[in-house]
Protein backbone atom coordinates (compact mmCIF):
# COMPACT_ATOMS: atom_id res chain seq x y z
CA UNK A 1 0.00 0.00 0.00
CA UNK A 2 1.41 3.47 -0.93
CA UNK A 3 0.93 6.57 1.30
CA UNK A 4 1.11 9.58 0.40
CA UNK A 5 4.26 12.24 1.90
CA UNK A 6 1.93 14.13 4.20
CA UNK A 7 0.48 11.16 6.00
CA UNK A 8 3.51 9.05 5.71
CA UNK A 9 5.62 11.98 7.56
CA UNK A 10 3.07 12.14 10.81
CA UNK A 11 2.93 8.20 11.04
CA UNK A 12 6.91 8.09 11.10
CA UNK A 13 6.89 11.36 13.68
CA UNK A 14 4.00 9.53 15.94
CA UNK A 15 5.11 6.10 15.70
CA UNK A 16 7.08 4.80 19.05
CA UNK A 17 10.37 3.77 18.94
CA UNK A 18 10.64 5.78 15.53
CA UNK A 19 12.91 8.86 15.42
CA UNK A 20 10.56 12.11 14.71
CA UNK A 21 10.97 13.66 11.46
CA UNK A 22 12.93 17.05 11.80
CA UNK A 23 10.85 20.31 11.20
CA UNK A 24 12.45 21.14 8.38
CA UNK A 25 11.99 17.63 6.42
CA UNK A 26 8.87 18.15 7.25
CA UNK A 27 8.03 21.70 6.06
CA UNK A 28 9.15 20.11 2.67
CA UNK A 29 7.15 17.35 2.63
CA UNK A 30 4.38 19.60 3.36
CA UNK A 31 5.69 22.01 0.28
CA UNK A 32 5.55 18.71 -2.21
CA UNK A 33 1.68 17.92 -1.35
CA UNK A 34 -0.81 18.54 -3.42
CA UNK A 35 -2.60 21.71 -2.17
CA UNK A 36 -6.62 22.37 -2.07
CA UNK A 37 -7.11 25.27 -4.34
CA UNK A 38 -8.83 28.29 -2.73
CA UNK A 39 -12.34 28.83 -3.69
CA UNK A 40 -13.39 32.58 -3.51
CA UNK A 41 -17.13 32.88 -3.12
CA UNK A 42 -17.54 36.12 -4.26
CA UNK A 43 -20.23 37.71 -7.17
CA UNK A 44 -18.60 37.93 -10.99
CA UNK A 45 -19.07 40.90 -12.99
CA UNK A 46 -21.28 40.14 -16.28
CA UNK A 47 -18.25 40.61 -18.29
CA UNK A 48 -14.35 39.83 -18.00
CA UNK A 49 -13.37 43.06 -20.12
CA UNK A 50 -11.96 45.43 -17.86
CA UNK A 51 -12.79 48.46 -19.43
CA UNK A 52 -16.65 47.62 -19.32
CA UNK A 53 -17.92 48.00 -16.14
CA UNK A 54 -17.53 49.87 -13.26
CA UNK A 55 -18.11 47.93 -10.01
CA UNK A 56 -16.87 45.68 -6.99
CA UNK A 57 -17.07 42.72 -9.05
CA UNK A 58 -15.02 44.18 -11.89
CA UNK A 59 -12.18 45.08 -9.76
CA UNK A 60 -11.05 41.56 -8.70
CA UNK A 61 -10.62 40.99 -12.37
CA UNK A 62 -8.31 44.55 -12.71
CA UNK A 63 -6.17 43.33 -9.24
CA UNK A 64 -5.74 40.28 -10.11
CA UNK A 65 -5.58 39.51 -13.98
CA UNK A 66 -4.44 43.03 -14.87
CA UNK A 67 -1.93 45.98 -13.72
CA UNK A 68 -2.73 49.86 -14.39
CA UNK A 69 0.08 52.20 -14.11
CA UNK A 70 -0.69 53.02 -10.55
CA UNK A 71 -2.36 51.05 -7.63
CA UNK A 72 -4.21 51.67 -4.44
CA UNK A 73 -2.61 49.78 -1.60
CA UNK A 74 -3.60 49.25 2.60
CA UNK A 75 -5.98 51.02 4.66
CA UNK A 76 -5.95 53.86 4.86
CA UNK A 77 -5.35 53.81 1.00
CA UNK A 78 -1.66 55.05 -0.63
CA UNK A 79 -1.44 55.33 -4.54
CA UNK A 80 1.96 53.81 -5.60
CA UNK A 81 3.50 53.56 -8.78
CA UNK A 82 2.92 49.94 -10.14
CA UNK A 83 3.86 49.51 -13.90
CA UNK A 84 5.05 52.82 -13.43
CA UNK A 85 8.57 53.91 -12.11
CA UNK A 86 8.13 57.77 -12.08
CA UNK A 87 6.00 60.71 -13.51
CA UNK A 88 5.65 64.39 -13.59
CA UNK A 89 3.42 66.73 -13.71
CA UNK A 90 3.30 70.68 -15.67
CA UNK A 91 2.67 73.07 -13.62
CA UNK A 92 -0.52 73.83 -15.24
CA UNK A 93 -1.50 70.37 -14.66
CA UNK A 94 -2.17 69.90 -18.20
CA UNK A 95 0.36 67.29 -18.98
CA UNK A 96 1.58 64.69 -17.39
CA UNK A 97 4.50 61.80 -18.38
CA UNK A 98 4.85 58.02 -17.43
CA UNK A 99 7.89 56.45 -17.56
CA UNK A 100 7.48 52.40 -17.13
CA UNK A 101 9.33 49.85 -15.33
CA UNK A 102 11.63 47.23 -17.41
CA UNK A 103 10.60 43.84 -17.96
CA UNK A 104 7.12 44.05 -17.73
CA UNK A 105 5.62 41.34 -19.70
CA UNK A 106 1.91 39.96 -20.71
CA UNK A 107 0.02 36.62 -19.75
CA UNK A 108 1.56 35.72 -23.44
CA UNK A 109 5.03 36.16 -23.16
CA UNK A 110 4.46 40.04 -24.96
CA UNK A 111 6.54 42.41 -23.40
CA UNK A 112 4.62 45.33 -22.08
CA UNK A 113 5.44 48.97 -23.59
CA UNK A 114 3.53 52.22 -23.85
CA UNK A 115 2.17 51.28 -27.23
CA UNK A 116 -0.02 48.85 -25.33
CA UNK A 117 -1.08 51.88 -22.52
CA UNK A 118 -2.22 54.40 -25.41
CA UNK A 119 -3.81 51.62 -26.59
CA UNK A 120 -5.14 50.75 -23.43
CA UNK A 121 -6.67 54.73 -22.77
CA UNK A 122 -7.65 55.10 -26.34
CA UNK A 123 -9.81 51.87 -26.27
CA UNK A 124 -11.25 52.94 -23.23
CA UNK A 125 -12.25 56.49 -24.05
CA UNK A 126 -13.46 54.79 -27.79
CA UNK A 127 -15.73 52.36 -25.92
CA UNK A 128 -16.93 55.15 -23.52
CA UNK A 129 -18.28 52.54 -20.80
CA UNK A 130 -18.75 53.39 -17.13
CA UNK A 131 -14.68 53.16 -16.42
CA UNK A 132 -14.11 55.99 -18.76
CA UNK A 133 -16.25 58.50 -16.78
CA UNK A 134 -13.55 59.86 -15.14
CA UNK A 135 -11.30 60.50 -17.98
CA UNK A 136 -13.79 61.43 -20.94
CA UNK A 137 -14.36 65.06 -20.43
CA UNK A 138 -10.83 65.75 -19.83
CA UNK A 139 -9.15 63.69 -22.06
CA UNK A 140 -9.19 63.00 -26.08
CA UNK A 141 -7.88 59.95 -28.25
CA UNK A 142 -4.85 61.93 -29.63
CA UNK A 143 -4.27 63.33 -25.76
CA UNK A 144 -2.57 60.08 -25.38
CA UNK A 145 1.07 59.81 -27.25
CA UNK A 146 4.20 57.21 -26.72
CA UNK A 147 7.26 59.64 -26.93
CA UNK A 148 9.04 56.02 -26.92
CA UNK A 149 8.89 52.47 -25.81
CA UNK A 150 8.45 53.44 -22.01
CA UNK A 151 7.28 56.63 -21.44
CA UNK A 152 3.72 57.67 -21.98
CA UNK A 153 2.56 61.15 -22.22
CA UNK A 154 -1.09 62.62 -21.17
CA UNK A 155 -2.31 66.03 -22.44
CA UNK A 156 -5.30 66.59 -20.63
CA UNK A 157 -7.99 69.55 -22.38
CA UNK A 158 -8.22 71.07 -19.09
CA UNK A 159 -6.99 71.01 -15.39
CA UNK A 160 -8.04 67.79 -13.62
CA UNK A 161 -6.81 67.28 -10.14
CA UNK A 162 -8.21 64.32 -9.92
CA UNK A 163 -6.21 62.47 -13.05
CA UNK A 164 -3.54 60.60 -10.54
CA UNK A 165 -6.11 59.37 -8.27
CA UNK A 166 -8.38 57.81 -10.92
CA UNK A 167 -5.51 56.24 -12.82
CA UNK A 168 -6.42 52.91 -11.08
CA UNK A 169 -9.45 52.57 -12.54
CA UNK A 170 -7.45 51.53 -16.29
CA UNK A 171 -6.38 48.22 -16.77
CA UNK A 172 -3.18 47.79 -18.93
CA UNK A 173 -3.80 45.42 -22.36
CA UNK A 174 -2.22 43.57 -24.45
CA UNK A 175 -3.03 45.69 -27.69
CA UNK A 176 -1.63 42.74 -30.33
CA UNK A 177 -3.86 40.20 -28.67
CA UNK A 178 -6.87 42.56 -28.37
CA UNK A 179 -6.89 43.68 -32.53
CA UNK A 180 -5.96 40.00 -33.33
CA UNK A 181 -9.60 39.20 -31.69
CA UNK A 182 -11.16 42.47 -32.85
CA UNK A 183 -14.39 42.03 -34.76
CA UNK A 184 -16.29 44.50 -36.85
CA UNK A 185 -14.50 47.02 -34.87
CA UNK A 186 -16.13 46.38 -31.51
CA UNK A 187 -12.50 47.17 -30.00
CA UNK A 188 -11.73 42.94 -29.31
CA UNK A 189 -14.74 43.61 -26.79
CA UNK A 190 -16.57 40.26 -27.69
CA UNK A 191 -13.26 38.15 -27.09
CA UNK A 192 -12.47 40.46 -24.27
CA UNK A 193 -15.89 39.73 -22.58
CA UNK A 194 -14.74 35.53 -21.91
CA UNK A 195 -10.68 36.26 -22.03
CA UNK A 196 -7.81 38.05 -20.56
CA UNK A 197 -5.20 40.46 -22.05
CA UNK A 198 -3.58 41.35 -18.91
CA UNK A 199 -0.18 41.33 -17.34
CA UNK A 200 -1.85 40.42 -14.03
CA UNK A 201 -0.44 38.03 -10.95
CA UNK A 202 -3.34 35.46 -12.20
CA UNK A 203 -4.54 34.84 -15.49
CA UNK A 204 -8.22 33.81 -16.76
CA UNK A 205 -8.68 30.16 -17.78
CA UNK A 206 -11.06 30.27 -20.60
CA UNK A 207 -11.77 27.01 -21.02
CA UNK A 208 -13.46 26.64 -17.68
CA UNK A 209 -15.01 30.24 -17.77
CA UNK A 210 -18.89 31.00 -17.43
CA UNK A 211 -20.28 34.63 -16.97
CA UNK A 212 -21.39 35.14 -13.60
CA UNK A 213 -21.30 31.37 -12.06
CA UNK A 214 -17.40 30.13 -12.78
CA UNK A 215 -13.96 31.57 -12.99
CA UNK A 216 -10.72 30.02 -12.63
CA UNK A 217 -7.68 32.24 -11.81
CA UNK A 218 -4.10 30.41 -12.70
CA UNK A 219 -1.08 31.84 -11.23
CA UNK A 220 1.39 34.12 -13.46
CA UNK A 221 4.55 33.19 -12.34
CA UNK A 222 5.96 35.75 -14.10
CA UNK A 223 4.70 38.30 -13.27
CA UNK A 224 6.71 41.68 -12.73
CA UNK A 225 6.34 42.08 -8.95
CA UNK A 226 6.31 38.16 -7.70
CA UNK A 227 5.37 37.26 -3.99
CA UNK A 228 5.92 39.27 -1.31
CA UNK A 229 5.92 36.30 0.67
CA UNK A 230 8.49 33.70 1.40
CA UNK A 231 5.53 30.96 1.06
CA UNK A 232 3.97 28.84 -1.28
CA UNK A 233 2.24 30.69 -3.69
CA UNK A 234 -1.35 30.08 -4.43
CA UNK A 235 -1.58 28.16 -7.78
CA UNK A 236 -5.27 28.18 -8.74
CA UNK A 237 -8.13 30.34 -7.30
CA UNK A 238 -11.43 29.10 -8.15
CA UNK A 239 -14.13 31.67 -8.19
CA UNK A 240 -17.56 30.21 -7.66
CA UNK A 241 -20.51 32.95 -6.73
CA UNK A 242 -23.11 31.64 -4.08
CA UNK A 243 -26.15 34.09 -4.88
CA UNK A 244 -28.13 33.36 -1.22
CA UNK A 245 -26.59 34.58 1.40
CA UNK A 246 -27.24 31.82 4.47
CA UNK A 247 -26.33 28.75 1.72
CA UNK A 248 -23.00 30.99 0.94
CA UNK A 249 -22.09 31.57 4.61
CA UNK A 250 -23.43 27.76 5.26
CA UNK A 251 -21.09 26.64 2.60
CA UNK A 252 -18.44 28.61 4.19
CA UNK A 253 -19.13 26.91 7.34
CA UNK A 254 -18.49 23.36 5.59
CA UNK A 255 -15.08 24.01 4.09
CA UNK A 256 -16.90 24.49 0.53
CA UNK A 257 -15.16 27.85 -0.09
CA UNK A 258 -12.98 29.78 1.43
CA UNK A 259 -13.82 33.07 1.28
CA UNK A 260 -17.39 34.66 0.90
CA UNK A 261 -18.66 38.89 -0.02
CA UNK A 262 -17.35 41.81 1.82
CA UNK A 263 -21.04 41.84 2.70
CA UNK A 264 -21.45 39.33 5.30
CA UNK A 265 -24.35 40.02 7.45
CA UNK A 266 -24.16 41.11 10.89
CA UNK A 267 -26.36 38.45 12.71
CA UNK A 268 -23.90 35.65 10.93
CA UNK A 269 -20.57 37.10 12.56
CA UNK A 270 -21.06 35.23 15.58
CA UNK A 271 -22.12 32.16 13.72
CA UNK A 272 -18.93 32.42 11.73
CA UNK A 273 -16.36 33.55 14.49
CA UNK A 274 -17.32 30.22 16.47
CA UNK A 275 -16.78 27.88 13.96
CA UNK A 276 -13.45 26.03 14.32
CA UNK A 277 -12.19 26.47 10.49
CA UNK A 278 -13.70 30.37 10.04
CA UNK A 279 -13.02 33.31 11.04
CA UNK A 280 -14.29 37.32 10.52
CA UNK A 281 -12.05 39.57 8.82
CA UNK A 282 -13.07 43.20 9.72
CA UNK A 283 -11.45 46.44 8.17
CA UNK A 284 -12.27 49.83 8.32
CA UNK A 285 -13.64 51.08 4.94
CA UNK A 286 -15.39 53.95 2.82
CA UNK A 287 -18.21 52.17 1.74
CA UNK A 288 -21.53 53.98 1.95
CA UNK A 289 -24.58 53.04 1.96
CA UNK A 290 -27.41 54.38 0.32
CA UNK A 291 -30.81 54.44 -0.69
CA UNK A 292 -31.60 55.88 -4.24
CA UNK A 293 -34.67 58.31 -5.01
CA UNK A 294 -34.84 58.49 -8.47
CA UNK A 295 -35.27 62.97 -8.52
CA UNK A 296 -37.18 62.55 -12.17
CA UNK A 297 -39.85 60.22 -11.37
CA UNK A 298 -42.85 61.83 -9.21
CA UNK A 299 -43.13 61.83 -6.53
CA UNK A 300 -39.84 62.02 -5.85
CA UNK A 301 -39.56 65.53 -7.93
CA UNK A 302 -40.72 66.89 -5.19
CA UNK A 303 -38.47 68.39 -2.39
CA UNK A 304 -41.00 67.75 0.88
CA UNK A 305 -41.18 63.92 -0.42
CA UNK A 306 -37.57 63.41 -0.53
CA UNK A 307 -37.78 65.11 2.88
CA UNK A 308 -40.74 62.73 3.84
CA UNK A 309 -38.60 59.82 3.11
CA UNK A 310 -35.11 60.62 4.50
CA UNK A 311 -36.88 60.96 8.18
CA UNK A 312 -39.01 58.01 7.91
CA UNK A 313 -35.93 56.01 7.66
CA UNK A 314 -34.78 54.31 11.06
CA UNK A 315 -31.41 55.22 11.25
CA UNK A 316 -30.75 54.66 14.83
CA UNK A 317 -32.93 51.20 14.75
CA UNK A 318 -30.60 49.35 11.37
CA UNK A 319 -27.39 50.23 12.27
CA UNK A 320 -27.29 50.22 15.88
CA UNK A 321 -29.86 46.68 16.16
CA UNK A 322 -30.06 44.91 13.13
CA UNK A 323 -26.28 45.57 12.33
CA UNK A 324 -25.35 45.96 15.89
CA UNK A 325 -23.21 48.82 15.58
CA UNK A 326 -20.76 47.52 13.72
CA UNK A 327 -20.77 50.48 11.03
CA UNK A 328 -20.62 54.21 11.38
CA UNK A 329 -23.41 56.90 10.50
CA UNK A 330 -22.54 59.06 8.21
CA UNK A 331 -24.30 62.65 7.01
CA UNK A 332 -24.14 62.73 3.71
CA UNK A 333 -22.97 61.02 0.42
CA UNK A 334 -18.63 61.17 1.40
CA UNK A 335 -17.13 58.57 4.09
CA UNK A 336 -17.03 60.69 6.99
CA UNK A 337 -12.88 60.65 7.30
CA UNK A 338 -12.59 62.15 3.72
CA UNK A 339 -11.04 65.56 2.73
CA UNK A 340 -13.41 67.66 1.48
CA UNK A 341 -16.40 66.48 3.62
CA UNK A 342 -18.14 69.09 6.21
CA UNK A 343 -17.00 68.39 9.52
CA UNK A 344 -20.19 69.70 11.00
CA UNK A 345 -22.27 67.84 8.96
CA UNK A 346 -26.09 66.50 10.46
CA UNK A 347 -27.87 63.96 9.59
CA UNK A 348 -31.25 63.64 9.02
CA UNK A 349 -32.75 61.81 12.10
CA UNK A 350 -35.42 59.46 12.10
CA UNK A 351 -38.77 61.68 13.07
CA UNK A 352 -42.17 59.54 12.12
CA UNK A 353 -44.37 63.31 12.76
CA UNK A 354 -41.71 65.32 10.49
CA UNK A 355 -41.64 62.68 7.91
CA UNK A 356 -45.60 63.04 7.75
CA UNK A 357 -45.32 66.78 7.55
CA UNK A 358 -43.44 66.64 4.59
CA UNK A 359 -45.85 63.65 3.07
CA UNK A 360 -48.64 66.34 3.54
CA UNK A 361 -47.03 69.17 2.14
CA UNK A 362 -46.45 67.37 -0.98
CA UNK A 363 -49.36 66.25 -1.58
CA UNK A 364 -50.61 69.58 -1.31
CA UNK A 365 -48.26 70.74 -3.75
CA UNK A 366 -49.65 67.67 -6.30
CA UNK A 367 -47.12 65.10 -5.48
CA UNK A 368 -48.78 61.67 -6.11
CA UNK A 369 -46.82 60.82 -2.77
CA UNK A 370 -49.98 58.07 -2.17
CA UNK A 371 -48.64 55.82 -5.35
CA UNK A 372 -47.45 52.84 -4.49
CA UNK A 373 -43.42 53.19 -4.28
CA UNK A 374 -41.02 50.53 -5.51
CA UNK A 375 -37.38 50.13 -3.82
CA UNK A 376 -35.04 47.28 -5.97
CA UNK A 377 -33.47 45.28 -3.47
CA UNK A 378 -30.16 43.31 -4.55
CA UNK A 379 -31.39 39.37 -3.97
CA UNK A 380 -27.67 37.85 -2.75
CA UNK A 381 -27.50 40.59 -0.36
CA UNK A 382 -29.81 40.39 2.55
CA UNK A 383 -28.58 43.67 4.02
CA UNK A 384 -30.62 45.21 0.98
CA UNK A 385 -33.84 43.26 2.53
CA UNK A 386 -33.27 44.18 5.92
CA UNK A 387 -33.16 47.73 4.82
CA UNK A 388 -36.43 47.70 2.89
CA UNK A 389 -38.69 45.79 5.21
CA UNK A 390 -37.68 48.01 7.76
CA UNK A 391 -37.97 51.16 6.07
CA UNK A 392 -41.50 49.52 4.66
CA UNK A 393 -43.00 49.14 8.22
CA UNK A 394 -42.14 52.46 9.34
CA UNK A 395 -43.39 54.16 5.60
CA UNK A 396 -46.59 52.36 6.35
CA UNK A 397 -47.10 54.20 9.41
CA UNK A 398 -47.36 57.85 7.22
CA UNK A 399 -49.73 56.31 4.71
CA UNK A 400 -47.12 55.12 2.10
CA UNK A 401 -47.25 51.72 0.59
CA UNK A 402 -43.70 51.01 0.05
CA UNK A 403 -43.71 47.52 -2.53
CA UNK A 404 -39.86 45.91 -2.49
CA UNK A 405 -39.04 44.11 -5.73
CA UNK A 406 -35.98 41.53 -5.64
CA UNK A 407 -33.99 42.48 -7.98
CA UNK A 408 -30.24 41.79 -9.11
CA UNK A 409 -26.57 44.46 -9.25
CA UNK A 410 -26.46 44.01 -12.86
CA UNK A 411 -30.68 44.64 -14.02
CA UNK A 412 -30.80 47.84 -11.87
CA UNK A 413 -27.16 49.21 -12.96
CA UNK A 414 -28.05 48.20 -16.74
CA UNK A 415 -31.41 50.01 -15.93
CA UNK A 416 -30.02 53.27 -14.73
CA UNK A 417 -28.79 54.22 -18.12
CA UNK A 418 -32.38 56.31 -18.51
CA UNK A 419 -34.58 58.17 -15.81
CA UNK A 420 -37.47 56.56 -16.94
CA UNK A 421 -36.07 52.82 -16.43
CA UNK A 422 -34.44 53.48 -13.21
CA UNK A 423 -36.41 52.30 -10.31
CA UNK A 424 -38.28 54.78 -7.92
CA UNK A 425 -35.77 54.07 -5.00
CA UNK A 426 -33.07 50.99 -4.93
CA UNK A 427 -30.37 50.42 -2.30
CA UNK A 428 -26.59 49.58 -2.98
CA UNK A 429 -23.33 50.82 -1.50
CA UNK A 430 -20.76 52.92 -3.98
CA UNK A 431 -17.03 51.53 -2.68
CA UNK A 432 -14.01 52.98 -3.09
CA UNK A 433 -12.66 53.00 -6.52
CA UNK A 434 -9.99 55.74 -6.08
CA UNK A 435 -9.92 58.10 -3.02
CA UNK A 436 -10.73 61.63 -3.80
CA UNK A 437 -14.50 63.22 -3.19
CA UNK A 438 -14.88 62.82 -7.45
CA UNK A 439 -15.70 59.10 -6.34
CA UNK A 440 -18.23 60.33 -4.70
CA UNK A 441 -19.83 63.68 -4.76
CA UNK A 442 -18.77 64.46 -7.61
CA UNK A 443 -20.03 61.44 -9.71
CA UNK A 444 -22.93 60.91 -7.85
CA UNK A 445 -24.54 64.79 -8.11
CA UNK A 446 -23.13 66.08 -11.13
CA UNK A 447 -25.37 66.05 -13.76
CA UNK A 448 -22.66 65.21 -16.55
CA UNK A 449 -22.91 62.03 -14.75
CA UNK A 450 -26.33 60.84 -15.29
CA UNK A 451 -26.83 57.47 -17.28
CA UNK A 452 -24.07 56.17 -14.64
CA UNK A 453 -25.46 53.97 -11.69
CA UNK A 454 -23.52 56.42 -9.68
CA UNK A 455 -25.76 59.29 -10.86
CA UNK A 456 -28.70 57.41 -10.69
CA UNK A 457 -30.94 59.50 -8.73
CA UNK A 458 -30.95 62.12 -11.47
CA UNK A 459 -30.33 64.96 -9.27
CA UNK A 460 -29.44 68.18 -11.16
CA UNK A 461 -29.04 71.46 -9.92
CA UNK A 462 -26.49 74.08 -11.87
CA UNK A 463 -24.92 75.54 -8.75
CA UNK A 464 -23.46 72.11 -7.43
CA UNK A 465 -22.42 71.17 -11.10
CA UNK A 466 -20.29 74.79 -11.05
CA UNK A 467 -18.69 73.80 -7.87
CA UNK A 468 -18.11 70.44 -8.81
CA UNK A 469 -16.58 71.18 -12.19
CA UNK A 470 -14.52 74.17 -10.44
CA UNK A 471 -13.40 71.70 -7.74
CA UNK A 472 -11.84 69.04 -10.47
CA UNK A 473 -10.50 71.76 -12.16
CA UNK A 474 -8.23 73.22 -9.55
CA UNK A 475 -4.41 72.54 -8.40
CA UNK A 476 -4.83 73.63 -5.28
CA UNK A 477 -6.27 71.12 -2.76
CA UNK A 478 -7.69 73.63 0.32
CA UNK A 479 -9.65 75.34 -2.41
CA UNK A 480 -10.93 71.77 -3.71
CA UNK A 481 -11.68 70.59 0.06
CA UNK A 482 -13.63 74.25 0.25
CA UNK A 483 -15.73 73.67 -3.18
CA UNK A 484 -16.20 70.35 -1.95
CA UNK A 485 -17.89 71.08 1.70
CA UNK A 486 -19.75 73.77 -0.17
CA UNK A 487 -21.35 71.17 -2.78
CA UNK A 488 -22.20 68.67 0.12
CA UNK A 489 -24.01 71.36 2.21
CA UNK A 490 -26.38 71.98 -0.55
CA UNK A 491 -27.11 68.58 -1.62
CA UNK A 492 -27.93 67.54 1.87
CA UNK A 493 -29.88 70.18 1.97
CA UNK A 494 -31.91 69.26 -1.18
CA UNK A 495 -31.84 65.21 -0.47
CA UNK A 496 -32.05 63.44 -3.42
CA UNK A 497 -30.70 60.32 -1.73
CA UNK A 498 -30.79 58.68 2.09
CA UNK A 499 -27.71 57.88 3.30
CA UNK A 500 -27.13 55.31 6.51
CA UNK A 501 -23.58 54.65 7.17
CA UNK A 502 -19.81 54.07 6.59
CA UNK A 503 -19.42 50.10 6.68
CA UNK A 504 -16.79 48.45 8.36
CA UNK A 505 -16.50 45.37 5.70
CA UNK A 506 -17.01 42.14 6.94
CA UNK A 507 -15.73 39.30 5.24
CA UNK A 508 -16.14 35.50 6.45
CA UNK A 509 -13.11 33.34 5.75
CA UNK A 510 -11.05 29.93 5.84
CA UNK A 511 -8.78 29.70 9.09
CA UNK A 512 -6.40 28.62 6.18
CA UNK A 513 -6.24 31.70 4.82
CA UNK A 514 -3.42 33.89 5.13
CA UNK A 515 -1.66 36.81 4.36
CA UNK A 516 -4.74 38.83 3.42
CA UNK A 517 -4.10 41.81 2.63
CA UNK A 518 -7.25 44.70 2.62
CA UNK A 519 -7.53 47.81 1.18
CA UNK A 520 -10.76 50.02 0.49
CA UNK A 521 -10.19 49.97 -3.03
CA UNK A 522 -11.13 46.97 -4.32
CA UNK A 523 -12.77 45.84 -1.30
CA UNK A 524 -10.04 43.42 0.47
CA UNK A 525 -9.43 41.17 -3.33
CA UNK A 526 -6.08 41.39 -4.64
CA UNK A 527 -4.77 37.93 -4.17
CA UNK A 528 -1.11 38.44 -4.71
CA UNK A 529 -0.04 38.49 -0.84
CA UNK A 530 -2.37 35.65 -0.22
CA UNK A 531 -1.51 31.88 1.00
CA UNK A 532 -2.73 28.68 2.47
CA UNK A 533 -2.40 26.71 4.96
CA UNK A 534 -3.31 23.13 4.49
Amino acid sequence: MRLGAALLAGLLAAAPGIAPVPAQAQAQVQAQAPQRPMVWGDSLTATLDPHAVFDVPSQYILLNAYDGLMRYQGNPPELVPWLASSHTTSPDGLTWEFTLKEGVRFHDGTPLTAADVVYSFRRLLAMNRAPAAAFVPVLKPEGVTAPDARTIRFVLSSAYAPFLSALPLVAIVNQKLVEANTVNNDWGAAWLAANDAGSGAYQVDAATYRARTALDLNRFPDHFLGWSHNRRPMEVVRTRPIMETSTRVLALLRGEIDAGDSYLPTDQVERVERNARTRVQRDETMRVFVIRMNNRKPPFDNLDARLCFAHAFNYEGFNNVILKGLVIRNAGPNPNGLWGNPPDLVPYAFDLAKAKEHCDKARAAGAPIGREVEIHIQSELEQTTQAAQMFQADLRRVGINLKIVPNTWANITAATTRAESTPDTWIHWVSSYFIDPENWIGQMYDSRFHGTWKASSWYANPQVDALLTKARASLDQAERSRLYQEATRIVVAESPDIWVYNTVNLRGMSRRVQGYNFSPVGSGGELRTIWLEN
